[in-house]
């Protein structure tokens, strides 16, 4: 292994894993801010109010790009082991 096969491999494996967040994490952000705003115009402090719709919009982010996300973990795991022979040399 040489180490530009190590950097590579890590950069591929940073990337998937942005890749596979970046959904769930772009609607946490989004419902947080949102959440937050209508805190701050109604004056409502609860603290149940930030978990429960965060909870809510990732678990249906998460339904909504799974197919996808799944398709991405599978092409990396496919390059993986397809490339095994290559890497061992």
């Amino acid at each position: 292994m040489t180490p530009e096969f190590v950097t590579t491999m890590g950069k591929e494996a940073m990337e998937v894993t942005l890749l596979v967040s970046a959904p769930m994490l772009g609607v946490a952000i989004v419902v947080g801010l949102a959440v937050s705003i209508f805190q701050a115009v109604t004056q409502i402090q609860e603290m149940t109010l930030t978990f429960v719709p965060k909870i809510v919009a990732v678990f249906v982010a998460l339904l909504l790009f799974f197919p996808w996300m799944l398709q991405i973990m599978l092409n990396f795991t496919n390059q993986i082991f397809v490339n095994i022979p290559n890497y061992i040399r």
